[in-house]
Order: C-alpha cells, then structure tokens, then sequence
C-alpha cells in the first residue's frame, strides 16, 4: 500500500470509528467458508465486518482520540462496526460460541468508551433496540388500556342499569 492508500484507510477506519459502535475480534484460524458465514450474516444484521491492520487501526484510534484501543489492537485483528451497540456484539459472540478459534477481544462504545471481552458478552445478552423499543411502547401503553378497559366497563355498567331501570318502568306502566 502506498501512502496515499493508507491515509485513506486511516480517514475511512476513524470515520467508521466516530459514528458506530465496534466489536474487535481475533479472526485468526477461521477457514473461507466461516468467513463467508461471518459476512453474510452480518450483513443481514446490518454489521460491517473490517479486516485492516493494527497500525493503521491505531493511527485511526488516536485520531479520533481512542488512544486506549491500542491495547486490543494486538495479533489479527478484525472490526465489527454497527449503528446498534448489541446488534454487533450480538453476532460476534454467537460466532465466538460457533467457531472455535474466533475470539472476541473487547469494543468501543460510544466513540470513546473501550470495553474488554466480558463487557461485550454482557451486552450481547441485552435485548435489541426493536425489542426495547416495544418494551418501552408495550409499558407505556398498558396504563392507557387498563383505563379504556376500565372506563368501558363503567359506561357499559351504567348502559345495563339504565336499561334494567326502563324495562322495570315498561313493566310498570
């Protein structure tokens, strides 16, 4: 790689590094057709899946200010890069259970916080944005429908009395 290609992959990485959540992993001994499983799933799950080196990596970590990066940045190194924090811890951590030699090594969240292995495997447990979103709509709602069960069931109370009253009315004229 000449210089101009590498200043180019440092500005790409540290932009990638600015905007997303990243999981590094240590990819070494994977063979091409889990490499293409990786890929493949991750583009289903809406994670790029980066292979760069270490010193360009770093050059990229200190220029967004990540200097603390570097310390992951040791051996083969890949980056799993994803707007949802859990959606790419998610998928390296089930591939870590899958293929052997796949080894999550930590991540960055943020753009500034760098988390070892066990914070990423606590986060991989979280449940995904889609499914906090609905937890969250799901709570907030529940008081609304306890009120129009509740506000129904005095209006629908109120109709059987009211007929009760005119049918014993009827019944007496």
């Amino acid at each position: 790689m000449n210089r101009e290609e590498k200043a180019r992959v440092i500005e790409e990485l540290a932009e990638k590094l600015r905007g997303n959540y990243v999981v590094l992993v240590d990819y070494q001994g994977m063979n091409v057709a889990q490499s293409t499983r990786l890929r493949a799933r991750s583009r289903e799950s809406g994670v790029e899946f980066v292979v760069a080196k270490n010193t360009l990596a770093r050059r990229a970590a200190d220029a967004v200010g990540v200097e603390s990066l570097s310390e992951l940045l040791k051996g083969p190194t890949a980056m799993a890069f994803s707007e949802d924090p859990v959606a790419g811890a998610k998928l390296m951590v089930e591939f870590s259970d899958e293929v052997e030699s796949f080894e999550v090594k930590g991540g960055l969240l943020d753009s500034s916080r760098v988390v070892d292995a066990a914070g990423v495997i606590a986060l991989s447990r979280l449940p995904g944005r889609e499914q906090l979103i609905a937890q969250v709509i799901g709570g907030v709602q529940s008081p609304i429908a306890g009120l129009v069960s509740v506000l129904n069931g005095t209006i629908q109370n109120l109709a059987v009395v009211l007929n009760a009253v005119a049918e014993q009315k009827g019944a007496q004229a």
